[in-house]
């Protein structure tokens, strides 16, 4: 299977809260499948990327470089990095869409993305020109440009929050319904605290569905 581009992502171990995940989205991101009948007016737009939340956003490989290289880097560094811990999950709504986001202090998962950006980064292609141009189209702050420039993505760095999407963008209408709706499917599935204390290298089948190719463990002190 080829991949146009890769990832890394914080995605749950075989549980329940990765069933539930999977079953919200209708798509299982670590086995590669489809699963349940999901609504579509709700999912369609994030199910390509599975149940996650982005550490390092997806990039195409840099000329020179292969997954291999990438996952012998992934391994190494995630020797060196601690295993974090959040005090739980909340639905939340953030603009048009909703996710589960952090409760509680998330400093310590900011500076483990950061340093996967940072460390990783020799293996990012540039962007193209249409990936800046299709990323200019938002209303990106002074530090986002920036950000684009730099590492490739406006939302690293200082601009950087964790979540787990739920939902393309949603009628306002529909907001109300579709919280109501996750939290019952969730319930009080997440733990807490909620541990990161793995990182999955992910990759994209020829620009369509997102899969887990690898799961590395966070062993660092």
């Amino acid at each position: 299977m080829s991949h146009t581009r890769y990832g890394v992502y914080f995605t749950p171990r075989a549980g329940p809260f990765a069933d539930a995940g999977a079953a919200w989205l209708g798509w299982d991101i670590a086995t590669g499948t489809p699963v349940g009948s999901p609504d579509d007016a709700v999912t369609k737009r994030p199910r390509r990327y599975g149940f996650h939340g982005t550490i390092k956003p997806p990039f195409r490989l840099a000329e020179g470089t292969g997954v291999a290289d990438l996952q012998e880097a992934l391994s190494a560094l995630s020797a060196r990095i601690a295993p974090v811990a959040l005090d739980g999950l909340t639905l939340s709504r953030i603009g048009s869409f909703i996710a589960l986001t952090p409760t509680g202090d998330a400093r310590d998962l900011a500076h483990l993305a950061a340093t996967v950006v940072k460390e990783l980064d020799a293996f990012r292609a540039p962007p193209t020109e249409a990936d800046l141009a299709k990323r200019h189209q938002s209303r990106l702050t002074p530090m986002q440009k920036e950000n684009l420039a730099r590492w490739g993505y406006p939302y690293v760095m200082e601009a950087f929050k964790f979540h787990m999407t739920l939902s393309g963008p949603l009628p306002s209408e529909m907001i109300g319904k579709v919280l109501a709706d996750a939290n019952t499917h969730f319930g009080d599935i997440p733990p807490r605290p909620f541990p990161i204390d793995s990182l999955t290298l992910v990759g994209e089948r020829d620009g369509d569905m997102f899969e887990e190719l690898h799961r590395y463990t966070l062993s660092g002190k």
